[in-house]
């Protein structure tokens, strides 16, 4: 579908603004929020926390936050499912399902292969989703009857990650993409044009998809967030029937990976990741 003002249907539609408190997703707020995206401003804006962002995240979306309701009169709705790395960390004897990372895992013969991503969904995606119903007024298992355009901020240069959602509900709308067209950098330049400041990348601090870069500057610059990665790695590695688990690609403890040497790897989050993380 797309996003329009008025549609030709009987049916009510609804706008939510899926904020990730990183680059992408503050740039797209403020142009929702301005009118910029068709003149259509979200009904709500929606974040969902795992529990393991970056300070600097958290410190920037109160920011936001208080900026929206001074210039907007508007706010941000907060959810959860809970803390992924309390949750990851104590899984052992908990009874707690915990959804898997996106693991790398070095299996007999030294043969690769990862998990399947199921953080994104239990995380972030059903959080919003039931934040959502909650909003709208349902009770659990009542079918939703409005039709709910989700905004998701992803960029151009990350196309790639932009998926439909799978719930008859819910249409999927990527207004950087559809809309304005705009890649991450112009998402950082808009931003710093309002007077913010650069935004962050919001990501989990021990996301598997972190690129080295990211990687040696936690390591060097927060390391107490670092640790909590290495605990997680530690955690990990041998929780699996078979073969050993890493959060780096390369398939060896944090503490032994040489980041500074590899500064200009890929970035494996913009090429694995989807969805709802890291924007």
């Amino acid at each position: 579908m797309s996003i329009l003002k008025e549609y030709e249907d009987d049916k009510k539609h609804i706008h939510v603004l899926s904020y990730g408190g990183g680059t992408q997703s503050t740039a797209l707020l403020l142009m929702a929020l301005k009118g910029e995206i068709n003149g259509v401003i979200p009904d709500y804006i929606i974040f969902s926390d795992t529990g393991w962002e970056p300070e600097n995240v958290y410190k920037w979306i109160e920011k936001v936050n208080k900026y929206i309701k001074k210039n907007f009169n508007r706010e941000i709705h907060f959810t959860s499912f809970g803390n992924i790395y309390h949750d990851t960390l104590n899984k052992e004897g908990s009874g707690k399902t915990v959804a898997s990372m996106p693991l790398f895992v070095l299996n007999e013969g030294n043969k690769k292969s990862m998990l399947h991503r199921q953080c994104t969904i239990q995380y972030k995606i059903a959080p919003v989703k039931k934040k959502i119903r909650t909003l709208l007024g349902y009770r659990p298992k009542q079918r939703v009857r409005e039709i709910v355009h989700m905004w998701k901020g992803i960029s151009t240069d990350e196309i790639r990650r932009a998926k439909p959602i799978p719930d008859h509900w819910i249409e999927a709308e990527h207004p950087l993409i559809d809309v304005v067209d705009m890649d991450r950098q112009a998402c950082i330049e808009y931003v710093e044009k309002e007077g913010l400041g650069t935004p962050p990348r919001s990501a989990c601090i021990g996301c598997p998809y972190r690129d080295n870069r990211s990687w040696y500057d936690i390591k060097i610059n927060h390391p107490e967030e670092f640790q909590t990665a290495v605990n997680i790695d530690e955690v990990i590695r041998h929780s699996l029937p078979y073969g050993s688990a890493f959060l780096h690609v390369d398939r060896i403890p944090l503490t032994e990976v040489d980041f500074r040497s590899k500064l200009d790897d890929p970035n494996q989050f913009d090429n694995e990741c989807e969805g709802m993380c890291g924007v």
